[in-house]
């Protein structure tokens, strides 16, 4: 029987908010069996990237991501936001250690190629997740803590969507754990109307999922989240949730399926 292994996506959103971080942290702190984290940043890249002067620019909930960019978010993913959440896990008695695509070469990628008309730039597309390298940190007792930083194998950083990261971690761990993948973000689940936290959508499936774009209930960055959970299911991950990062663990929210 496959140990259980918990994946937990925190969004931008809330880690900039010091009150959602926290209870997102003490949730996941709380969370029974073997855990990684992945974090995203976005949010807090842009207030930088404003601040020296650079442009921030954003085609379906993608950040294009020219050279002056990409020196922005390895900063602050894969430094400020990412060792901020090492420090305040290892404080409630986490031992977890920060890690980009590079390190250790855990996620290996290449640069997305223009498509229809755009060029995202240092944008990577993963090819390779090294499950069995994550695994041995498990089982050493160690929490990864995930960037959404990846690379080429030929010394190119590239920045990678921290959706993405998280589901190709998932489907590469799921051969070795029953896995349940979990999107926290600062909203109960996916919503109907999204100014009505009540009307929570509680079961999205690849068919749903079509009409739910076409028709505008889902859009922007809320696209390419369901994608991801969708390929993870599709690949064997047991369980995929999208909820908030108040109530991790605790039930409710948008299961994928």
């Amino acid at each position: 029987m496959k140990q259980q292994l918990t994946i937990v996506k925190v969004g931008g959103a809330v880690v900039e908010d010091p009150a959602q971080l926290a209870a997102l942290l003490k949730g996941f702190c709380s969370l029974a069996g073997r855990k990684v984290l992945v974090h995203g940043g976005g949010r807090r890249a842009t207030q930088v990237a404003a601040r020296l002067g650079i442009e921030s620019r954003m085609v379906g909930g993608r950040r294009i991501t020219d050279a002056d960019m990409l020196s922005v978010v390895t900063m602050v993913y894969g430094g400020l936001v990412n060792k901020d959440i090492v420090a305040r896990l290892a404080a409630m008695g986490q031992r977890a250690l920060g890690l980009t695509g590079a390190d250790i070469d855990v996620m290996r990628s290449h640069r997305r190629p223009p498509q229809g008309g755009v060029d995202f730039g240092f944008v990577g597309d993963v090819d390779r997740t090294d499950g069995q390298t994550l695994a041995t940190l498990i089982e050493s007792g160690i929490t990864p803590v995930l960037a959404p930083l990846t690379h080429d194998g030929c010394g190119q950083l590239l920045n990678t969507n921290a959706d993405t990261i998280a589901a190709e971690a998932a489907k590469a761990l799921a051969p070795l754990y029953d896995v349940t993948l979990a999107y926290c973000f600062e909203k109960p689940g996916v919503l109907a109307r999204p100014d009505d936290d009540s009307s929570v959508i509680p079961l999205i499936t690849r068919a749903d999922f079509g009409q739910l774009v076409s028709t505008g209930v889902v859009a922007g960055g809320m696209v390419p989240k369901i994608e991801n959970a969708l390929a993870a299911v599709e690949a064997g991950v047991g369980r995929v949730l999208i909820t908030s990062a108040l109530a991790l663990g605790q039930g409710g929210g948008t299961t994928i399926r």
